[in-house]
């Protein structure tokens, strides 16, 4: 038969309150801890965390919501954030929506079932009606009609960036392609400042934008590369997509960077202490990670944060792109 907290108090001497203390790191005696420790120790006793948090209306554990666990930008994301939550003493659910708006409205019903404190989201479904500002909730890149928190990388500075490096290395004819929703998000701008930049730039600039979900891409890849001969530079929506772009020109005969030059967006790579797989505009999703669950632990404790937090992006050298002519060298 499962232990529970009266045989533990029975067993070290205490009283049952005195257990819930241990069990809520409140104040204690060292001496009374230990024994208490012992007793469960000894009786394998498993507290019912879950139980607890509807009792108490808070569980320390969080929600994250991930389009996809696929996506190298989303599971490098949910690592960081388990880290964070870890540090804070709090757990982490991971739900992988696959783009499911049911699936993630049932996670936010979790917040108002007490079964977790909060969410932190990433998500482009249409699921503004069960967001609200009251709601502790962090989105990241995407904003919603309601006045909620979010915490984005520099997407607009990103485009402009990913020009400019283009530019700098020679490029005159360049293009973007990507991936939209239909939803509003900052990921948008990363197309929309590269443009903007470029005709600042005097580039001449192409685009294939395709709409989400994806198919058929590394024929719509080679089609327009075909219908747009002599393009020098690519800045793709993410580094998956710079992949693709560098597949498929590969097997058209042009060689990156000497023919082609890439540019992706996240700052993917195989590990922590590699190089970027190709040269992007990377994100600092270390610290993402960290200011979104800084700010939905605030929220969860009562306190009033920034609600729109943006953060730096750099670029990224990862050998799809030319080097630059150093002088000095």
């Amino acid at each position: 038969m499962k232990a529970t907290m009266k045989d533990v108090a029975k067993l070290a001497g205490v009283g049952v309150g005195t257990v819930s203390r241990v069990l809520n790191n409140g104040s204690v005696k060292q001496t009374t801890r230990q024994k208490v420790e012992a007793a469960m120790l000894e009786l394998d006793y498993q507290p019912d965390f879950y139980a607890r948090g509807l009792k108490l209306k808070h569980t320390n554990t969080v929600a994250l919501i991930l389009p996809t666990v696929w996506h190298p930008f989303f599971g490098e994301f949910a690592y960081h954030v388990e880290t964070a939550l870890e540090a804070q003493n709090y757990k982490m659910f991971l739900c992988n929506s696959s783009g499911n708006s049911k699936k993630e409205q049932e996670y936010i019903q979790m917040v108002s079932q007490n079964k977790v404190d909060g969410i932190i989201g990433i998500t482009y479904s249409d699921i503004d009606e069960y967001i609200s500002s009251n709601l502790p909730f962090v989105s990241i890149d995407r904003y919603f009609t309601e006045d909620v928190i979010y915490v984005t990388a520099d997407n607009s500075a990103g485009g402009r960036l990913a020009a400019n490096e283009l530019a700098k290395r020679g490029c005159q004819k360049v293009a973007y392609i990507g991936g939209y929703q239909e939803t509003p998000n900052e990921t948008k701008s990363r197309r929309k400042y590269f443009e903007i930049e470029c005709r600042q730039l005097g580039l001449e600039c192409f685009v294939l934008d395709m709409l989400e979900p994806l198919s058929y891409v590394p024929e719509k890849i080679q089609a327009f590369l075909e219908e747009n001969p002599g393009i020098e530079g690519i800045f793709t929506i993410n580094d998956p997509m710079a992949m693709s772009v560098i597949s498929v020109a590969e097997k058209m005969g042009l060689e990156v960077p000497a023919d082609l030059q890439v540019i992706g967006f996240d700052g993917q790579k195989m590990t922590e202490v590699d190089q970027f797989l190709v040269s992007t505009i990377a994100q600092p999703t270390k610290l993402m990670a960290e200011n979104a669950v800084a700010k939905l632990l605030a929220v969860i404790n009562g306190q009033e944060v920034e609600k729109r937090t943006v953060l730096p992006v750099y670029f990224g050298e990862g050998g799809t792109t030319k080097a630059l002519f150093n002088p000095q060298d």
